[in-house]
């Protein structure tokens, strides 16, 4: 067993496959995942876990070279206010583009949060 870091085997397996530029989402409760794509489903209830908590633990597993959010998350301004306090580099993009890319993304991460546009793309760095 894992002594600390993240406990979820599915997704200590794929932060640990993750290369260069690989791309993983976290993900809101409602944002529609396209088939092929896997999904590690965290979901418990409705807020549970939150997308922030979620993106925090994974900042401090993953080295994260940029970040990718919709436009509109400005319009939930918890989560944009408190997304912008764990990165420096974050790219914005409309919301379908966003949804376009996520099929080329390693693994969504599903949370239980049920606020509009709480969803990201986190692009893998290298430690080097």
């Amino acid at each position: 067993m894992k002594r600390n870091g993240i406990l979820n085997s599915h997704i200590a397996k794929v932060l640990a496959d993750l290369g260069h530029t690989d791309t993983i989402v976290v993900a809101d409760a409602g944002l529609p995942i396209p088939e092929g794509v896997p999904k590690i489903d965290l979901s418990l209830q409705q807020g549970v876990p939150r997308f922030l908590d979620v993106v925090a633990l994974l900042k401090e597993e993953m080295v994260v070279e940029k970040t990718t959010v919709a436009n509109e998350m400005e319009q939930n301004e918890e989560v944009h206010i408190g997304f912008k306090g764990y990165f420096d580099e974050v790219e914005y993009i409309s919301h379908e583009s966003l949804k376009q890319q996520l099929k080329n993304a390693k693994a969504v991460i599903r949370t239980g949060e049920v606020t509009p546009y709480a969803n990201c793309i986190l692009h893998a760095g290298v430690t080097f």
